[in-house]
């Protein structure tokens, strides 16, 4: 099995130790405390569960991929290099303007497409924090990591459609439906939902056995058993778009906010010192912009579909659909950003 042996990235021992809390640790906690809850039997009102994404529009969330503009400059170039702000900048237009345009002519296929898209990202945004902050060795080979990236990313994407199938059809299908799409068919039978469970069921231990057989520091690797063993509790009793709104603004969120940080030598500094708060200032500042940019997108999806919604889920599905639009752009940027860093 080929090993990479030219990266990744390895973070210096004090900036791994400030962060190991924030990106380790407390993400743990929210997602624990509502494990433990739902399997216990509690409800919550369908307004409140779209509560997490309605704070992710300013808490986290939707900011999180707001400096795409400074992190790929300053791993590429060490610094904002303005030809390199102007290539994120292109990316975005291009990138994120035909996929909102696809929206209003195959929006269906988008909807599918949003899904698949962000199974990628949110596996490749978990590679960071067990490589680089955690120093995990059973994750040196490419093959591994791809096959964590897909185990990973298929948590958040596939386990709610095993557990909740109604909810999350009509979630996939919310997305669609201002642009006039119609899911005319559900194809997601129990039988096909079993076939699913069993194979990725079968991939999430494939992945976990692989990883301890080649682990050093079977550390390293328990905390990557417990997170999988925890995520795969608590997207199947948690209601899906709460647990995704949970997710995005305490699990993912952070960890990729934490990766920019690093990247930014006065913010990297300061975590080597321990400090995590002048770290936190300096991503603030740099994201206030291109959130409002991002807000502005929500806008002008909102006066320009066909069916503009009238529902709290309909509003729920016109934010998503702004967030996918400038999730496949901050898709590009991080992959280029795993390149330059040695992740593939």
């Amino acid at each position: 099995m080929a090993t990479v042996t030219d990266a990744p990235v390895r973070l210096p021992a004090g900036v791994r130790e400030t962060l190991r809390l924030p990106v380790v640790w407390l993400p743990w906690l929210p997602v624990a405390v509502c494990t433990v809850a739902f399997a216990a039997g509690a409800g919550l009102p369908e307004r409140w569960r779209y509560l997490p994404l309605a704070a992710s529009v300013v808490v986290l969330g939707f900011p999180h991929g707001a400096v795409d503009w400074a992190a790929l400059p300053r791993a590429v170039t060490g610094r904002l290099d303005p030809r390199w702000i102007l290539l994120v900048g292109a990316v975005y237009l291009v990138a994120g303007g035909a996929y909102a345009v696809a929206w209003f002519f195959l929006p269906v296929a988008s909807a599918v497409g949003f899904v698949a898209l962000t199974w990628f990202h949110w596996g490749q945004g978990e590679l960071h924090p067990l490589v680089a902050v955690l120093g995990a060795d059973h994750l040196d080979s490419r093959p591994r990591r791809a096959l964590f990236v897909l185990v990973r990313g298929g948590l958040p994407m596939l386990v709610p459609l095993l557990a909740f199938p109604e909810r999350y059809r009509a979630v996939v299908a919310g997305f669609a439906a201002p642009f006039g799409g119609e899911f005319a068919t559900w194809p997601v039978t129990p039988g096909v939902r079993l076939a699913l469970g069993v194979t990725f069921g079968a991939l999430t231990v494939a992945a976990l056995a692989l990883g301890y057989r080649e682990a050093d520091d079977r550390r390293a690797w328990a905390i990557d058993a417990g997170e999988t063993g925890l995520l795969w509790a608590y997207f199947l009793v948690v209601p899906p778009v709460f647990a995704v709104g949970v997710y995005f603004c305490c699990w993912h969120a952070p960890r990729h906010i934490a990766r920019v940080a690093t990247l930014d030598d006065v913010a990297a500094a300061a975590l080597e010192r321990g400090r995590l708060a002048p770290a936190t200032r300096r991503f603030a500042r740099e994201a206030v912009l291109p959130t409002l940019g991002g807000l502005a997108v929500c806008w002008a999806l909102w006066v320009s579909t066909p069916q503009p919604p009238t529902t709290l889920a309909g509003a729920a599905a016109i934010y998503l659909v702004a967030i996918a639009v400038v999730t496949l752009p901050h898709v590009v940027v991080v992959t280029a950003l795993d390149r330059v860093q040695g992740y593939w």
